[in-house]
This record gives C-alpha cells, sequence and structure tokens, in this order.
C-alpha cells in the first residue's frame, strides 16, 4: 500500500491542537465496558469545545459478545441508549454501524457504515476532522485503506497499546486486531496515541465517587453509576478503570496528558514494540492528571439533562 507523505514539518504541525473548536467523530466499543460510555457522553458534553459529527459503533469480542459482530451489534444499540439518555440528537445520519469482522491483510479492508462516512466526512471537511478511537481500530484502518488520501485530511486520537517500554503491547484494543493496528502506526497519518499502560491506567474512580458526584444529578449520571455499580460482584475496596475518557479530554485540554513527540514504533508479530528512528513521528501520551480530568467530566456530567 502505497500513502501519502508528509513533510516531517506538516507533520509535526498536524500533531499540534487547533484553537478554538475541534470537529470530530468518536469511534467506540461502546458495550465492551463501561469507559466507552463515559467517553461518548464526555465528548457529547463539551460542546464549548468539541463538534462530535458522528458516532461509530466498533466491533469487540469478549464474554459479553459471541463474536465481533455481535460485539459491534450490542456496541451500536448501547450507543443508542446513551443518546437516548442525553436527550441528544436523533441517531439517523449520526450514528453508524461499523465492521462485523477484523482485518484479515492489509489488502482487506472491511466495508461499512462507519468507514464510508468516515471517508465522506474526511474528504468533504474544510479543517482537519479528529478521529477519537477507543476500541479495535478496524473502523479506521479500513477507512485508510480504501481512501489512503484521507490520511491528510485526519487526525487519529487513538486509546491503545501500551507504552513503547513496556513489556509488550498485549492490550484488549490493539491485540483484537493487530493488523489494523499496524496499518496505523505504519501509515504515516497523524497520529496521538495514549497508551493503557502506565498512563490511562491512572484514571481510576470508585462508585462512591460516583454515587456522590453523578448519581441523581443527571438521567445518564444515574445511568453511569448503576453500569459501574453491576460490573462487578465484589465493590469492597474497588476501584474501576474509565480509561477510554483520555482521548476525549486530550482534545479538551492537552495540558492535561502529557505527550512527547516519538517515533512511530513497529509492531511485531509477537505484539512488542520495536524501535525505528528512521520512521515517521507520531505523538504518545506519557501522564495524565487524574484530578482534573474527572472534575470536568464530573461538572458536565452533573449539568447534563
Amino acid at each position: 500500500m502505497n500513502y501519502p507523505k508528509f513533510p516531517e514539518s506538516l507533520l509535526l504541525n498536524r500533531l499540534s491542537l487547533p484553537e478554538g473548536k475541534i470537529d470530530m467523530v468518536i469511534d467506540t466499543d461502546t458495550y465492551n465496558e463501561v469507559d466507552d460510555q463515559f467517553a461518548l457522553v464526555y465528548a457529547l458534553g463539551s460542546k464549548e469545545k468539541l463538534n462530535v459529527k458522528a458516532v461509530y459503533a466498533a466491533p469487540f469480542f469478549n464474554d459479553r459478545s459471541i463474536d465481533p459482530a455481535d460485539g459491534m451489534e450490542k456496541s451500536f444499540d448501547e450507543i443508542l441508549r446513551v443518546l437516548d439518555k442525553m436527550s441528544e440528537r436523533p441517531h439517523e445520519g449520526f450514528v453508524f454501524k461499523g465492521s462485523t469482522r477484523y482485518l484479515e491483510s492489509t489488502d482487506t479492508p472491511c466495508d461499512s457504515e462507519a468507514v464510508r462516512d468516515l471517508i465522506k466526512k474526511a474528504s468533504e471537511t474544510e479543517n482537519l476532522l479528529y478521529v477519537v478511537a477507543i476500541g479495535a481500530i478496524t473502523n479506521i484502518a479500513s477507512a485508510i485503506l480504501l481512501k489512503p488520501e484521507i490520511i491528510e485530511k485526519i487526525v487519529v486520537v487513538w486509546l491503545g497499546g501500551h507504552a513503547h517500554y513496556w513489556p509488550d503491547t498485549k492490550e484488549f484494543n490493539l491485540a483484537q486486531d493487530v493488523v489494523a493496528a499496524r496499518v496505523l502506526f505504519d501509515c504515516g497519518v497523524p497520529l496521538v496515541q495514549i497508551p493503557c499502560m502506565p498512563v490511562a491506567s491512572h484514571l481510576i474512580t470508585t462508585l462512591p465517587e460516583l454515587e456522590k458526584h453523578i448519581e441523581g444529578k443527571s438521567s445518564i449520571g444515574s445511568y453511569l453509576t448503576d453500569i459501574v455499580r453491576n460490573y462487578s460482584d465484589n465493590l469492597y475496596a474497588w476501584s474501576k478503570v474509565i480509561w477510554d475518557i483520555s482521548a476525549v479530554a486530550y482534545l479538551i485540554n492537552p495540558s492535561w496528558i502529557k505527550t512527547q513527540v516519538v517515533h512511530s514504533p513497529i509492531l511485531t508479530d509477537q505484539v512488542t514494540w520495536s524501535m525505528d528512528h528512521g520512521r515517521h513521528f507520531i505523538k504518545t501520551a506519557i501522564s495524565v492528571d487524574r484530578d482534573s480530568i474527572f472534575e470536568d467530566l464530573f461538572s458536565k456530567i452533573g449539568r447534563t439533562i
């Protein structure tokens, strides 16, 4: 696959957030866990900074689905539940179903409504389109494979993989679709990677904290508290990572998520990182301001109807 090449200065410029409001889409395996719902609510509730133009359902496969297709369908349904709780816009023309499978090779993109909509929006946008991805990167990689030119119009912010010095990068989002992740890191698209360990893993909350700050404050606040409450059978001395909110928080206030510019790593067949300092640049997150992010999130959930 021949991808468009960015001059280094232009690539570094694209990795700096613009002033003002940001156009974005969000790609989410919303039923996989409980943190995608928080991230979706966070993005939709941050209208002063974010213009959410579409939501894409991503595939996932774990004990909450019978296969990737079922995971995508359940995620689509969960997106609609969240929109209903928030009294958001109708879902038609706003929420799109994504892939029903993972990439088999870099020659076989997985076509879907979500992929086609991303290509359309990226091709037609006058501004950069920020693609916030918080699941398997299948939909975004497929769009790039179908129309490589869109990398000139988008910036991807992906919660996926671990830090580049971590012993492996067998994290759920990345490990589901290694082929798609390899496309992402190889294609040269402007990319901000937010590693799970040990960066987003600091975004931890507890049920008592949610009960105090968001339950009963709004319909969606009570819903989010309930899904966390029902997530575990043993809540004693228990906390829950809500790490998907990191990708949204980065766009709202990048000072909350420290990043550094690095050469894009090589994703090996052993699902580890290998480094080549001749490769293009990306940004990777190295720390998060947990308290500032949750303060902003809770305040927005509290005022969301």
